[in-house]
Order: C-alpha cells, then sequence, then structure tokens
C-alpha cells in the first residue's frame, strides 16, 4: 500500500513538473511594448498608469486582519468556557489574549498607529 501511494505521488509530481514546463515553453516569449501600455484613446499617458500605494495604509490593512482573526478565535472560547468548566479553556483564551495585547503594545512601541507621520 505504502509503494502504491508513492507511486501515485511520483506520478503526480512529474505531470505537475511537466506541466509547469509545458506553459513555461508554450508562451509566448516576444512581448509586446504597445500590449502591456495602457490605452488612452491614443493620446501618450501624462502621468504614470501606476499609482503608488501607501505602505502604511497596507500594514494597517494586514494589523486590522490579524487582530480580527484574533478576536473570531476568542469569541467562541466565551461559549465554550460556560458549557466546559476545563482550565484548558480558560488558559488557551488567556494565551490568545496575551498575544493580542502584546501585538497591540508591539505596534504602539513601533508607531504603527500613529497617523500623522
Amino acid at each position: 500500500m505504502l509503494i502504491l501511494t508513492l507511486f501515485s505521488m511520483l506520478i503526480l509530481l512529474c505531470l505537475g513538473v511537466g506541466a509547469m514546463l509545458w506553459i513555461s515553453l508554450a508562451k509566448k516569449m516576444k512581448l509586446d511594448k504597445e500590449k502591456n501600455s495602457p490605452f488612452e484613446c491614443g493620446f501618450q499617458p501624462l502621468e504614470s498608469p501606476r499609482i503608488p500605494l501607501s505602505i502604511h495604509f497596507f500594514l494597517m490593512g494586514i494589523m486590522f486582519l490579524i487582530f480580527d482573526i484574533e478576536i473570531v478565535l476568542i469569541m467562541p472560547l466565551i461559549i465554550v468556557m460556560g458549557l466546559i468548566k476545563m482550565k484548558s479553556t480558560l488558559l488557551v483564551s488567556f494565551c490568545l489574549l496575551i498575544i493580542l495585547i502584546w501585538g497591540l503594545f508591539n505596534e504602539w512601541n513601533y508607531q504603527s498607529l500613529d497617523w500623522t507621520k
């Protein structure tokens, strides 16, 4: 059974590598400059089509996602702690809360929450 599993994994790996090679060799190597430029009714663009992204807003979005996931993990623990009287759920919720507070203080120390920069 182990040999069959290893053999099928080897076949899938070879198929994946072959597909990647086929795609990389089959694509066009010649890139047309006009096809990559933005279309503005035949006029030359006045400014760069790429708008620079502020890293501050990107980091704030990542922080929001991390803290939001932590809160989503903590919310069911409140219900579980009411149903199950185990100290392990209290320990897990306490660890999640410590991680959340530590992350908040870390961001505060790096002044990532300051909007006036």
